[in-house]
C-alpha cells in the first residue's frame, strides 16, 4: 500500500489523523480547554470584602468598570463586608474555580488568617493580582484640640487608654497599622472598629471618635473641603495640596518609622488558583488593561495612591511576609486585638527576620501567568 500525502503541507495522512485523535483525545480529558475558549458567558462578580464608599471599594469598582469597558465583559462588584474580610474570603471560596466570582481584596487577606476567619493559605490558593497600594493618616474634626499628632501623643501618654481612634475593624490594616504607630510613638490608643473605611471616617468627623484612623484616600476630599485636619500620613514624604496645604508626613514626627514607609494598604484581586490557567491569563490581561487606563490613573491621582502591577512569584512572597509580620505584631499586642490571635507556629509562618530563609515554603508551586 502507498502511503499517502496531503499535497499543501506533506504530512502524511495517518500522522494527521493521529494528531487530530490525540487532540480529541485532550480535549476530552481536560473540559476546560474546551470552556475557556468560549468564556465568560455570564457576569463575573468581583465581591468587595468592606463597605460601599472606602478606598477597597472604590479602587475594585474601577478596576471592574474599566476590565468591563475593555473586554466587553459584565463585571458586578458586590459588597460582603465583615470578619476583616473573612466573610467575602469564604464566600469565593465557596464558588466554583471558574473565574466567575473573583475576591476584591485589600493587603494580601494577610489578616483572615490570624484572626482564625480562614484556613486558606494565600499562596496556596489563591493566584494574586495586586494593583495599588495606599497610605495610611490619622485626621481630626476642625474642632479638635488636636492641632498636631505632638497634640495627640501628649494627651495620650497623660491619659493611658484613652485617646480614641476609629479603624475599619478590629485585626484590619489601618488597626495593624496603628499598632505599629503607636508602638513607635510610645503610645497605646483604644482602637474602635467599624465596617470599612468610610464609616471609621464619619466616627473621626462626627465625633465618635477623637481620630479618624484609615488611609489618606478615605480623608483626602474632607481634607481638602476643610472638615478634617491631617495629622499625619504614612508617605514616606511630605504631600503639598493645590492649595498650598502641607500634610505632614510621619518620617518627620517619628524617625524611626522611616525605613519602614510608606505604611498603608494593598489592593488585590485574588482568584481561586485551581482556576483554568487560560481563565486566569484572561482575567490577568483584562486586569492589566484596566490598570492603565486613564481612569484609573485618575483615581490613583487624585486619592494618593501608588500604581504598581504585581503577580506571580513576586506577590506570593510580598503576601506571605506581609502575613507573617501582621502575625507578629497581633500576638505581641494581644489586649490590644481585643480577639484570640493564632500564633506564627499555629500558621506554620517564620518570625519575620527569618522570613527571607523560610522562603519558599515547603510545596510551593508557584504560578506565572
Amino acid at each position: 500500500m502507498k502511503t499517502r500525502f496531503t499535497r499543501r503541507s506533506g504530512v502524511r495522512r495517518r500522522e494527521f489523523l493521529a494528531g487530530a485523535a490525540a487532540t480529541s483525545s485532550l480535549l476530552v480529558m481536560r473540559p476546560w480547554v474546551a470552556e475557556a475558549a468560549k468564556w465568560p458567558e455570564k457576569p463575573i462578580n468581583v465581591v468587595i470584602m468592606y463597605e460601599a464608599g472606602g478606598g477597597t471599594d472604590t479602587i475594585m469598582r474601577v478596576l471592574a468598570k474599566e476590565m468591563a469597558a475593555a473586554r466587553g465583559w459584565n463585571v458586578e462588584p458586590i459588597n460582603k463586608p465583615g470578619a476583616v474580610g473573612g466573610i467575602a474570603t469564604n464566600y469565593v471560596l465557596s464558588q466554583p474555580a471558574n473565574g466567575y466570582t473573583i475576591l476584591g481584596a485589600a493587603n494580601y487577606n494577610r489578616f483572615v488568617r490570624v484572626m482564625g476567619h480562614t484556613n486558606s493559605k494565600l499562596w496556596e490558593d489563591w493566584v494574586i493580582l495586586q494593583a495599588a497600594s495606599s497610605i495610611a493618616s490619622w485626621s481630626v474634626a476642625l474642632d479638635s484640640p488636636f492641632k498636631t499628632f505632638d497634640d495627640a501623643v501628649k494627651y495620650a501618654k497623660a491619659n493611658p487608654n484613652k485617646l480614641t481612634v476609629s479603624t475599619s475593624g478590629t485585626g484590619g490594616v489601618w488597626h495593624e497599622v496603628a499598632l505599629v504607630l503607636g508602638d513607635a510613638a510610645g503610645i497605646r490608643p483604644q482602637f474602635i472598629p467599624y465596617k470599612g473605611g468610610k464609616p471609621a471616617t464619619l466616627a473621626g468627623l462626627q465625633g465618635e471618635t477623637q481620630i479618624a484612623g484609615g488611609g489618606l484616600h478615605e480623608h483626602i476630599d474632607l481634607i481638602r473641603a476643610g472638615k478634617l485636619r491631617n495629622l499625619f500620613h504614612a508617605g514616606s514624604k511630605d504631600i503639598t495640596l493645590e492649595n498650598g496645604t502641607v500634610l505632614k508626613s510621619i518620617s518627620g514626627l517619628v524617625p524611626s518609622l522611616k525605613p519602614s514607609l510608606p505604611l498603608g494598604a494593598e489592593y488585590n484581586f485574588l482568584i481561586k488558583r485551581d482556576t483554568p490557567v487560560e481563565i486566569l491569563r484572561e482575567i490577568k490581561s483584562a486586569f492589566e488593561v484596566a490598570v492603565k487606563s486613564a481612569a484609573f490613573k485618575e483615581i490613583a491621582k487624585k486619592e494618593y495612591f501608588e500604581v504598581e502591577v504585581l503577580s506571580g512569584t513576586a506577590a506570593d512572597k510580598k503576601g506571605a511576609f506581609l502575613e507573617a509580620r501582621a502575625t507578629d505584631i497581633f500576638n505581641r499586642y494581644k489586649d490590644q486585638i481585643g480577639a484570640k490571635v493564632k500564633t506564627a507556629a499555629e500558621l506554620g509562618l517564620p518570625e519575620p527576620a527569618a522570613f527571607d530563609k523560610w522562603w519558599p515554603p515547603k510545596g510551593y508551586k508557584p504560578i506565572e501567568l
